[in-house]
């Protein structure tokens, strides 16, 4: 028996060792991860900031060289401009001086050889006529250009100053990403602030597909922490980042650690060729047209494709005409030729802001409908009846769902009950006026 329990022993022993080491094989797995990200992070630091100090320096050198370009053309037309005026007056004083030397020559010339008077009459005639005792007016130094530069010394302090407080380095930035929950056709991302020194005014989140290696795209930049991005084929997997802006700040934070994740959640897609609607190439744009504008049906989903436990989001992407039989909303079953979602077995919001469950119309209200409105629906069961339960005095309901319908800060919660139980509902839309534009996810 001793030796029995020492073999067990021996066995658990041997299992705890291999628990261990697995889990260690795990952490060095994770540490190892660590360590390639440290490494990639800071070689991806060392070559932004060798481009963007290579790009300054170079920026610098053709601002100064345009701007000592600039100013030595300025000497050059002050000089030129000075010295038109000092040239004239040069040219006039040196015909002066050839005049006088010819007058000389033939003065002297005149009485080495004993001219006649008439001969002396001319010579004292044209000596005259130069005006000998008519000076040409040369300015003073004073009133004559004096070409300088001036400098400011302290530009080299200033710059230097801006240069020792351009750029820092961080090793933990201010804002993480925390969570990437799939939807349909999109994914919705989270984020917080993981340093509570940092003021964030503004987020910048970004995303590109993980394979390829292609440019980062905004998908939003503004004060809320979470955000959905649309428009996302499925199981496809994207990298999603985020960054920040303080309080009085123009410039953002270093990026967070980029997330990676995909959606195996299909696109909602409108219901193509119905009257009265056009979709966009995706199918999750409808916008109400003319082309029936006297009797429009509804426009339902292309399939039962929202399930409970998920959220269903609309987006007014553009407002038209309200009218009592519009709506945005959930059904059991697609009821062609229906002009309402205002019916049975079916719950909206009309475009007023009245909600309709089954057809009848509660006492809480939403806010009315208008552009850039976001009307959401959040479903879960919260009980299921089998068949032929003699507890069925809920009008025969076999399914109990808890219903929250939003609208800007609002919210609506009421229970549905519907007669069986689904796997998926039908979305729909119905508009009586033109206009109407709305997404879907």
């Amino acid at each position: 028996m001793e030796g029995e329990a020492m073999r067990q022993e021996a066995k658990e022993s041997i299992e705890a060792a291999q628990n261990y080491r697995r889990e260690l094989q795990l952490r060095l797995t994770g540490l190892k991860q660590a360590c390639t990200q440290v490494r990639g992070s800071s070689s991806q630091a060392r070559d932004v900031l060798r481009r963007h100090f290579s790009e300054l320096q170079g920026a610098a050198t053709r601002l100064l060289t345009a701007r000592l370009v600039q100013l030595v053309s300025q000497v050059d037309a002050l000089e030129e401009n000075s010295l038109r005026p000092l040239t004239a007056c040069q040219t006039l004083i040196l015909q002066g001086v050839g005049q006088a030397d010819q007058l000389l020559r033939e003065g002297e010339a005149a009485l080495r050889c004993g001219l006649e008077e008439d001969e002396l009459g001319s010579f004292n005639q044209k000596a005259l006529n130069i005006q000998l005792d008519s000076l040409p007016e040369v300015p003073a130094l004073v009133d004559v250009a004096c070409v300088s530069a001036q400098l400011d010394d302290s530009v080299l302090d200033v710059l230097k100053e801006m240069v020792v407080r351009h750029g820092s380095v961080s090793s933990h930035p201010p804002v993480q990403i925390t969570e990437l929950q799939e939807r349909p056709g999109a994914m919705l991302v989270r984020w917080a602030k993981v340093d509570e020194d940092f003021s964030a005014v503004d987020y910048r989140l970004q995303y590109r597909r993980t394979a390829g290696g292609g440019a980062y795209e905004d998908a939003y930049v503004g004060g809320d922490c979470e955000v959905v991005v649309v428009h996302l084929d499925p199981q496809t997997e994207h990298l999603f980042r985020v960054s920040a802006r303080g309080d009085g700040g123009s410039s953002w934070s270093p990026w967070s650690v980029p997330q990676a994740g995909a959606t195996s959640l299909a696109p909602h897609e409108w219901s193509p060729r119905t009257d009265g609607y056009i979709l966009s190439s995706r199918r999750n744009i409808a916008m109400r047209c003319d082309s029936a504008p006297s009797r429009c049906p509804v426009l339902y989903s292309n399939a039962p494709t929202y399930c409970p436990a998920q959220t269903l989001t609309f987006k007014v992407s553009a407002a038209g005409q309200a009218d009592h039989r519009d709506g945005l909303g959930v059904c059991v079953e697609r009821e062609s030729g229906r002009e309402t979602l205002q019916r049975d077995q079916a719950v909206c919001i009309s475009t007023k802001g009245a909600v309709f469950v089954n057809g009848k119309e509660m006492t809480n209200r939403l806010p009315a409908l208008a552009l850039g409105s976001a009307v959401t629906f959040d479903m879960e069961v919260v009980a299921l009846f089998p068949a032929g339960n003699n507890n069925l005095s809920e009008g025969g309901a076999n399914v109990k769902l808890r219903v929250t319908i939003g609208c800007g800060s609002r919210e609506v919660v009421f229970d549905w009950l519907l007669e069986t139980a689904v796997d998926g509902l039908f979305f729909g839309c119905c508009f009586a006026h033109t206009g109407w534009k709305v997404l879907v996810y």
